[in-house]
């Protein structure tokens, strides 16, 4: 094709496109990929289907976009001077103000053309811009699917199947002259209303009330309904042609008259310049890195303690998936949180493979051994673990509470929270952040309204809350960047930027200095309490927790020394002199006689009882105690029986008849059959090994420089192979070709014919099947023929290879100036 020769259609506009724009094509629109096309012509077809020209719509800017609808309701083709004036008006209503919007227009229109083009939405020179049909009839009005840009249909296609007389009616109360040519009636009326003298001599007789019905349909919706009966100003309008009927209790009003009315612009306000993310507060840098660093030591403690609370097998698995609405609420009153954030620290846990279903029969969900691991690693690698986790996650935490399209509730670790547009949304707030100087927290408004000019048309519909997807996601973003320690009092930490440009050691080198060392003591003090000043070692951490409850956390984590936690590290294994031998070693005041006493008198009551499995019995050397028992009328339900002076049976299972024991005051053991006492030691049940969820994607990902490169290689081959002129079939010979079809030679005629272009170096067209049975046409050059094989250079697969004759098809001889 001449270089200065029009393109006639899509496939040879990106015909003659050099390889690095057919690469950008594939770059933004991945799904053309999936099959890589045989050739252009295909690539050409698969650009104009539905589904993929909806999803390149989808990932359009505001005024790309904008761009795209104006050529949706301009002639087909349209000069570049005529989609300018449907975005910048004729200039007969402009004011300063609007001066400004046509010089922002004129300068932002080459850049929306030229991504338009690159996207393969608009093809042809600019004297004849198109619009792929596909996204003309997704963007044109109809009165099922109303254009974005409120415009009706023109004057020709309003009034398709109109009959001759009506149309001289309107003609002669136009003023116009009357002809019987319907063709040039319609002509005659659409040179009215696009003539901006004569339009505005006929409004001036308009009466009052028809302008105001104008004034309503000018900016869309185009249509209303009338009554059998019109109002007068009704009437004149219809009459004139300004409202043109489209049923018989529907009119619309016709673009041509709307364009005029609107002074020639398809929308009302263009966007051509993104909105500016505006700052909300200004901080010192250095305190925005301390807020953030301190929010993610909260996280590491928030999430270690959600499983804790699940260390020994966590809550029952629903059967419709994820946790009930009652263990949530558990879940938030043990984190002293909310709801929606225990749900996000739950989810987050989930996400980052740390909790999982254990698999069994009775399915509950458990710490996997990825926690284990986990908990062993450094805070500010921990920390990196968890947020390059919740970048790329698809499941929602913020849907959990409401309820799907079929009107059932989505809970925390359902299966319905996936949303895949979530990853995208969260790193693009996070590069809006990024954008601002540091210390710089934005606007939130700003940000949603900037997030809603990039993708207008992406997840924009109203969902039950009232607004779009993708704006609930960017502010629950907002919040969960906040309590991750992503950000700090509202902007952007430092410790985020490293990890967003340059990984995760960066990000976790920065972070390390501004999180607490980890402190090897804790404060006694007399009331039976102790105070961790800081965050403790996780040896420290973990045998305090068994020892004590806490009693408050915050700056300093208070601990409370009770019989029953005392009873719990004597369940553990340990000793009471274990016990006191690690309270003097870990503490930096001395130990409080009272704690001394509780720990002693604890000990020495503790496993005086032995309860095992009869169904359950109590053993005990002393025959008081077990007489005690028997008469306290608390123990009336366990249906306690004597069977020997020391022993006594019951009906209950041991774990209920050890439970009743302790609240009645007792501080019984559980013994084996052995009739050893069983230590009960926390963190033992793991579900097996579980990799984390998978994303799930919103399409194809976008292909890496390699794959491009190859695939745009094997397209310009296979459009060699379908393009290339060929030469026709001797007279006489058996071979035969018809366009588009495989050659068909006999097996001599084949191996006379690569012979030949073996020694003479010239290409040839073959026809070959695989085997796996696939057929394809190639352009080959063949280098040597023996023992039944061709090697040659594929054009096709830009490399060279090895063909079976007797896969071979048929050949035939390229025309001298088709190679």
């Amino acid at each position: 094709m001449g270089t200065t020769t029009p393109p006639r259609t899509l496939a040879e506009a990106l015909r003659a496109r050099g390889d690095e724009s057919l690469a950008g094509l594939l770059r933004a629109r991945p799904d053309l990929l999936n099959p890589v096309p045989n050739d252009i012509t295909q690539l050409a077809t698969r650009a104009g289907t539905r589904a993929s020209v909806v999803r390149a719509l989808e990932h359009l800017d505001r005024f790309a976009l904008q761009t795209a609808e104006a050529l949706a309701v301009a002639p087909d083709p349209a000069p570049y001077a005529t989609l300018l004036s449907l975005l910048t008006g004729d200039g007969l209503d402009d004011g300063e103000q609007r001066d400004d919007v046509g010089a922002a227009v004129t300068a932002a229109l080459p850049g929306a053309l030229a991504t338009l083009r690159e996207q393969a939405l608009v093809w042809g020179e600019d004297e004849r811009l198109r619009l792929v049909r596909t996204a003309r009839e997704l963007l044109a009005p109809s009165p099922q699917h109303p254009s974005p840009t409120g415009l009706g249909p023109t004057v020709a296609e309003a009034t398709a199947g109109m009959s001759p007389g009506r149309l001289q009616e309107i003609l002669v109360a136009s003023g116009l002259p009357a002809t019987h040519d319907p063709v040039s009636a319609v002509a005659a009326l659409s040179a009215l209303f696009t003539d901006r003298t004569r339009m505005a001599e006929l409004l001036d007789t308009a009466p009052v009330e028809a302008l105001s019905v104008l004034d309503r349909l000018v900016w869309g919706p185009p249509y209303g309904e009338v009554t059998p009966n019109p109002t007068p100003p009704v009437k004149w309008l219809r009459d004139r042609g300004l409202l043109l009927p489209v049923s018989t209790r529907t009119v619309v009003l016709p673009r041509e008259a709307a364009l005029h009315l609107r002074a020639g612009r398809a929308h009302r306000v263009p966007e051509p310049v993104p909105p500016v993310v505006a700052a909300a507060a200004e901080r010192d840098p250095q305190a925005v890195d301390r807020a953030a660093a301190g929010q993610a030591f909260t996280a590491l403690s928030t999430v270690e303690e959600l499983l804790k609370l699940w260390n020994g097998g966590g809550p029952a698995i629903l059967r419709a998936g994820g946790l009930s609405v009652r263990e949530l609420k558990r879940v938030a009153a043990a984190l002293e949180v909310t709801e929606p954030i225990a749900a996000f620290w739950v989810e987050l846990a989930y996400a980052a493979g740390l909790l999982a279903s254990d698999g069994e029969s009775d399915e509950r969900y458990a710490p996997t051994p990825a926690y284990d691991e986990w908990l062993d690693l450094p805070a500010q690698d921990r920390w990196t673990h968890l947020a390059t986790a919740w970048l790329p996650a698809t499941r929602v935490p913020g849907l959990v509470g409401g309820q799907d399209a079929k009107g059932r509730a989505l809970s925390a670790l359902g299966p319905e929270l996936d949303r895949s547009a979530a990853p995208d949304v969260r790193r693009r707030v996070l590069s809006l952040f990024a954008e601002l100087p540091p210390g710089t927290a934005p606007d939130p408004e700003t940000l949603l309204r900037r997030l809603r000019w990039e993708r207008p048309l992406r997840g924009s519909a109203p969902s039950a809350e009232g607004t779009d997807l993708r704006s609930r996601l960017a502010l629950w973003t907002l919040n969960e960047a906040e309590l991750l320690g992503i950000t700090g009092r509202g902007a952007l930490s430092s410790q985020t930027r490293a990890l967003l440009n340059e990984g995760e050691e960066a990000a976790a080198a920065l972070l390390a200095p501004l999180l607490p060392e980890p402190l090897d003591h804790v404060l006694l003090q007399a009331d039976l309490t102790a105070v961790a000043p800081g965050p403790l070692e996780r040896p420290l951490a973990e045998t305090l927790s068994v020892l004590a409850d806490v009693e408050s956390k915050g700056g300093a984590t208070v601990y409370r020394f009770t019989p029953g936690s005392v009873r719990r590290a004597l369940d553990a294994g340990q000793a009471a002199a274990d016990l006191h031998a690690f309270l003097a070693a870990h503490s930096r005041t001395p130990v409080p006689q009272p704690l001394s006493y509780l720990i002693d008198d604890v000990a020495r009551r503790h496993g005086h009882l032995r309860i095992g499995a009869a169904s359950a019995y109590v053993r005990c050397d002393d025959e008081a105690v077990l007489n005690e028992i028997l008469a306290d009328r608390r123990s009336t339900g366990l249906r306690l029986r004597r069977l020997a002076p020391t022993v006594l049976a019951s009906q209950a299972d041991p774990g209920s008849l050890l439970e009743a024991l302790r609240e009645m005051g007792y501080a019984p053991a559980a013994e084996s059959a052995e009739g050893d006492v069983l230590i009960t030691r926390a963190g033992a049940r793991r579900t097996p090994p579980r990799t984390p969820p998978t994303p799930v994607p919103e399409g194809p990902p976008p292909p890496d420089e390699t794959l491009l490169g190859a695939a745009v290689r094997a397209i310009r081959a296979g459009d060699t192979a379908a393009t290339v002129v060929r030469k026709e079939p001797a007279e006489g010979a058996t071979g035969t070709h018809a366009s588009g079809s495989l050659p068909r030679t006999t097996s001599a005629e084949t191996l006379a014919t690569v012979q030949a272009a073996a020694m003479t170096g010239t290409a040839v067209w073959i026809g070959y099947v695989n085997a796996e049975g696939a057929a394809s046409q190639r352009v080959i050059a063949p280098l040597r023929v023996e023992g039944g094989f061709v090697t040659a250079y594929d054009h096709t697969a830009d490399e060279v290879r090895t063909f079976a004759l007797h896969r071979i098809t048929g050949v035939a001889e390229l025309a001298e100036d088709g190679t």
